[in-house]
């Protein structure tokens, strides 16, 4: 046997899922091991270089709320900001940012190799080291027959078997391998194994999770190509340039101050279209060539020619990949076409007509595991030991996988602790709901976040992540002692402010200062809240008004306006507006507080581990075949399995009391 290391956890791969997972182990106080083929590759960003986005910037900012560290590097190296949705109401407001992409992987390094307890190891994982458990201490019940499994699992996986010969054993183990398990990648006629262009890609440990029996399917992505932007006629193009005044994704960043830049907005033209057309056969995508299913929101241009023929334009942006660099990506334009079929199309754009392509884009298939074989902890539920985090899970982006990074490290510090799981349902933040859909229903193609998703939104906002999770990462370890004196200063502020909104009544002198076009006469005896309430009337206006009892207000001081008053930086105007937001919609969230409480009452009656679905009178073969398969662990989770009905549901809550009664487990009844 060859050199063998000990750790607590070990991490495989160094994408956004594995640097999350490590460093939420490493910070629990776990020797932890992070494992990549390549060290200089770290938190690569595969495809676009830019974090955050609709429904994504609020994964980012939970992620950053539990202790997590993908939105202090996106602040340290972000080279645009911009605050996405805000013609909309606050539920749907997101950050993005466009990133240097060099810099993240610098920056992402660096946080890692300063991370006590966690040890960076440049090898290849192949293979599992697995230990048989013995089943003589599987639960039996009087209806269950023999053939039926509702037992605990079978094997614990003890570790890794490094291609160079090692073993690295640890106590749980997390893979977050992203697209590298038996990838292959597609350029027209052109097909060839790797994990991402230019790195192999990890066919052996593909290898080793099938034979463990777990369901798999292949899914696909894509990227664009990327052009040198010496080679671009600019002035062509329509100028996009970020926010005047950035807002950060941490909240411990207090301000962005690295140089910003401007993206640009393209379109296709008629002759695009014709070129796409005449090639369409040749796209690996309708040549046949792939058999994973691809992301339904971020299509390939020729997949957006065949699908919305109708269209005659589509857009795409220009993006610079970094501040020392000049490339760019272009956004929009993902495909698997022959390289000189892409050259076409970008020649085809005015301003790109002598465009040179430094890399072509191209499309992926990967394996990924069937998410129903996890539990909400993200272990798969027949191993001991094993959790699985991001794109292996069937997901597509830097940010869902970054959520489940941090909560499969938790978890899996957690059990070696010896404490319960943590996790998060869907009223708490969109993290819950991610790994709620993901476990209850698994995915057919790459599952993207959007704000549609939640059922809560208006609860779920930016503004509060850190309300709703960083107490939960404190109490886990996770935010240290001067984050968390600035997160309590912070809701000192607001309930400062909010206080006096609440108390301070509307003056005459004050309305004018506001600007608001309304008689006082019509407010007599009103709260500056209750003006607030007003559609028209903006939390700046009031703020103004009220800049004489902000300045004499150690705490408030930070809510007074520029010495211009006309206007407050970003930080300070954000946490002025989440005020204004549970101001102004305070009915709304009390309806929600009311329809949450129903969801959690739903999720709060437990499906024990030992519940024979084969045995329920009236349930039907397929019911009980799906039900056997996801094993919900709530009534709630088993309502959201596509298929299962309120009728089957009352069957299973019924049969729960019942064969509890007959196994005598009456202290594990649920409900």
């Amino acid at each position: 046997m060859g050199f063998t290391e000990r750790f607590d956890v070990a991490v495989v791969g160094a994408g956004h899922a594995g640097c999350e997972a490590a460093m939420a182990a490493a910070r629990m106080g776990l020797k932890t091991a992070i494992i990549t083929m390549n060290l200089d590759l770290i938190a690569q960003m595969s495809c676009n270089p830019a974090i955050g986005g609709i429904a994504k910037g609020h994964l980012v900012r939970e992620v950053d709320a539990l202790g997590g560290v993908m939105g202090e590097v996106a602040d340290a190296v972000g080279i645009q900001f911009r605050l996405l949705n805000t013609s909309r109401g606050p539920a749907v407001w997101s950050p993005r940012a466009q990133c240097d992409k060099a810099l993240y992987r610098v920056k992402m390094r660096e946080v890692l190799e300063n991370q006590p307890n966690l040890f960076i190891k440049q090898a290849e994982a192949v293979d599992l080291v697995l230990e048989e458990i013995d089943g003589a201490d599987l639960l039996s019940h009087p209806g269950i027959s023999s053939d039926v499994e509702y037992s605990k699992p079978k094997q614990r996986v003890l570790g890794l078997k490094l291609r160079d010969g090692r073993q690295l054993l640890a106590g749980a183990t997390i893979i977050t391998t992203g697209t590298f398990l038996n990838g292959l990648i597609h350029c027209g006629e052109e097909r060839y194994p790797a994990g991402r262009s230019g790195e192999p890609a990890s066919v052996l440990l593909g290898e080793a999770l099938r034979r463990l029996g777990l369901r798999t399917t292949r899914l696909k992505t894509g990227t664009p190509p990327r052009l040198d932007g010496r080679t671009i006629r600019w002035e062509a193009f329509e100028e996009q340039p970020g926010d005047v005044d950035p807002t950060p994704f941490s909240f411990r960043t207090t301000k962005i101050v690295q140089r910003q830049i401007s993206c640009h907005i393209a379109y296709t033209t008629p002759q695009t279209l014709e070129i796409i057309r005449a090639n369409v056969s040749r796209s690996a995508m309708y040549s046949g060539a792939i058999e994973g299913i691809g992301p339904r929101y971020c299509p390939s241009i020729e997949d957006k020619i065949v699908k919305f023929p109708e269209k005659t334009q589509h857009q795409f942006f220009l993006e610079p990949e970094g501040l020392n660099t000049h490339e760019v990506y272009v956004n929009g334009m993902s495909t698997s076409l022959p390289m000189e079929v892409q050259q076409e199309i970008v020649r085809s754009i005015p301003g790109l007509e002598n465009a040179e392509m430094l890399r072509p884009g191209y499309a992926i298939e990967y394996d990924s595991v069937d998410a129903t074989e996890l539990d909400r902890a993200l272990k798969v539920k027949s191993m001991e030991g094993l959790y699985l985090a991001g794109q292996i899970n069937g997901t597509s982006g830097y940010e869902e996988a970054a959520c489940q990074g941090i909560m499969a490290g938790i978890n899996a510090a957690l059990k070696l602790k010896g404490e319960k799981p943590f996790t998060l349902d869907r009223t708490e933040g969109y993290t819950g709901i991610l790994i709620d859909d993901l476990i209850s229903k698994g995915t057919n193609e790459p599952y993207r976040m959007f704000t549609s998703r939640a059922e809560f939104r208006l609860h779920l906002r930016i503004d509060n992540a850190d309300r709703r999770l960083t107490p939960y990462g404190r109490k886990l370890g996770l935010i240290g002692d001067e984050a968390w004196a600035a997160y309590e200063q912070k809701q000192a502020r607001m309930a400062a402010l909010t206080q006096l909104l609440t108390t301070k009544k509307v003056d005459a002198a004050g309305l004018a200062v506001a600007a608001a076009e309304i008689d006082f006469a019509a407010v007599p005896g009103q709260t500056w809240a209750q003006l607030l309430k007003r559609p028209e009337v903006q939390i700046e206006s009031v703020l103004k008004a009220l800049a004489a009892e902000l300045s004499s207000d150690d705490l408030l001081r930070d809510y007074v306006a520029d010495a211009d008053g006309t206007r407050l930086t970003a930080v300070p105007r954000n946490e002025a507006r989440a005020v204004e937001t549970e101001i102004k919609f305070a009915g709304y969230l009390e309806q929600q507080k009311k329809a949450i409480q129903k969801l959690k009452e739903a999720e709060g009656v437990t499906i024990p581990e030992w519940l024979n679905y084969t045995t329920i009178s009236g349930l039907s073969r397929e019911m009980q075949e799906t039900l056997g398969r996801v094993r919900p662990q709530t009534i709630g989770q088993a309502s959201r399995i596509p298929g299962v009905t309120p009728a089957a549901l009352g069957l299973v809550h019924v049969s729960i009391r019942v064969q509890g009664k007959v196994q005598g487990k009456a202290g594990q009844l649920a409900g």
